[in-house]
């Protein structure tokens, strides 16, 4: 579903990534192979709940456009999200509720998620990122050299990117 410019939501213009949903969307599948290979629990699940962030980056970055407003109020991505794309409002409860634990997990504090939860919330991240690249158009395809890039969907390589020659 595409929301023209006109009535696209608005979030406030400082919320709103510095890089394309394509960019964000590529680094997000590198936290995701980044939690896929890390072994300490709490630091996978970190992992993959920050993939999923910019996966939502990057869907606001698509979808939003900029409001003026003041920065006095902290804004969840998972609120912006649930705004600019209700259908993903589940998605975006999900991990909001898993917030706290990535940051407990991020400060070092032991035992704060299991090997379990990780595992679940890579699976779900994984799902997430798909979820976003198709609402996005974008397919998932890595690069011969490993490097994991998005593509618009119907387009072939070539064209997909910016600089890039037809074979």
């Amino acid at each position: 579903m595409s929301t023209s410019p006109a009535q696209a939501p608005t979030v406030p213009a400082h919320v709103l990534p510095h890089r394309t949903p394509a960019q964000l969307l590529v680094v997000a599948r590198h936290g995701l192979a980044e939690a896929a290979r890390t072994r300490p629990d709490g630091l996978r699940y970190a992992a993959a709940h920050l993939a999923a962030l910019r996966a939502a980056a990057a869907l606001l970055a698509a979808r939003a456009r900029p409001a003026p407003t003041r920065r006095n109020r902290i804004t969840s991505v998972w609120v912006l999200l649930a705004a600019v794309a209700p259908e993903l409002d589940e998605w975006a409860a999900y991990f909001a509720a898993g917030a706290g634990k990535r940051a407990a997990a991020e400060a070092g504090i032991p035992r704060v998620v299991t090997a379990r939860e990780a595992d679940d919330l890579l699976r779900a991240a994984e799902e997430f990122v798909t979820v976003v690249e198709t609402a996005l158009g974008l397919a998932h395809q890595p690069a011969l050299d490993g490097l994991q890039q998005p593509t618009r969907l119907g387009m072939s390589d070539a064209t997909s990117r910016p600089g890039a020659a037809a074979a």
